[in-house]
């Protein structure tokens, strides 16, 4: 017997995985070569200890301390279940390791749990990479130059609102700006000068945006704002809230101060609009408020 208890032992040692085996009083009897190399903690500082003694103190991805009150082995051990969790353990050098752990109940002969196995896997690979991916996505969808969302993201934001409009008659409106006069700014002052003039209007239409719209970059001096729950006549005021809080802003070049203005085109979402129909629309909206002597706002 003691020898099949060795050669398992044996195997466990060499395994990737960390893994331990604690009773129902989550004593740890077992402590494998790999847990050792995960956590940095010895066989022999662990064996014999409580997991409640709170050597590795895991907590959740919200800081949460479970050894105490949520603990996932006492789960498993009294309700018989196997389970898994993401959670952060304490390294003996004190840093914060991320592992995957699956906890499964070790039964007797008589079918009653007598404790508990966990195996864990370092999880710092997996979220190195997801923060990554989102890093990756932030880059994709955002104009470097005003940390607006892009015209990529925009397009895709409003395929989803046509989208639900189509299936649940949920309405939106466009708004579409253009700063006037944007290339005199640049010939006069340079470039570096207008893309100031570019974050100061994405920084004026950020703060005097609702929580629950989007404005974003559409490409050069143009931006474009997705409106839900509005009607023509919300639409409208919001729209004039853009465009004071352009006009009363001012930019500092060298000494000298620069208003902008903008103009402005807003529409309301048709039952046979595509992105391409409402784009088009609030843009040659915008373009008539050009024509009406800019600084305006054309509702159509």
């Amino acid at each position: 017997m003691k020898k099949n208890l060795n050669f398992y032992k044996a195997l466990l040692d060499n395994l990737y995985d960390g893994v331990y085996f604690m009773d129902l009083d989550r004593r740890i009897l077992y402590w494998n070569r790999a847990a050792e190399r995960i956590t940095g903690y010895a066989r022999s500082e662990v064996e014999g200890t409580h997991c409640w003694d709170n050597i590795l103190m895991h907590v959740d991805m919200d800081g949460k301390k479970l050894c105490q009150d949520a603990c996932p082995a006492v789960k498993t051990m009294q309700g018989g279940v196997p389970c898994e969790a993401e959670v952060f353990l304490h390294h003996k050098k004190g840093y914060r390791v991320p592992v995957r752990v699956r906890i499964t109940p070790i039964h007797d002969d008589n079918g009653s749990v007598v404790g508990g196995l966990e195996v864990f896997s370092d999880n710092s690979e997996k979220i190195a990479s997801l923060s990554m991916i989102e890093e990756l996505k932030e880059k994709v969808f955002q104009d470097p130059l005003t940390s607006l969302p892009n015209r990529r993201f925009l397009e895709r934001f409003i395929t989803s609102r046509l989208d639900e409009m189509h299936r649940y008659n949920w309405g939106f409106g466009l708004i579409f700006i253009d700063i006037d006069h944007f290339k005199d700014i640049n010939d006069r002052f340079g470039h570096d000068v207008g893309d100031d003039a570019l974050k100061m209007v994405a920084g004026s239409l950020r703060h005097s945006s609702r929580s629950f719209d989007t404005v974003g970059r559409w490409g050069g001096e143009e931006f474009v704002a997705a409106v839900v729950n509005v009607d023509a006549d919300s639409l409208r005021r919001i729209a004039e809230r853009y465009r004071i809080m352009i006009e009363n802003s001012l930019l500092d070049a060298d000494g000298k101060s620069i208003k902008l203005t903008v103009s402005l085109g807003a529409t309301i979402a048709r039952d046979n609009d595509t992105i391409l129909s409402i784009v088009k629309r609030a843009d040659n909206l915008m373009y008539l408020s050009k024509q009406a002597g800019r600084n305006c706002i054309t509702l159509g």
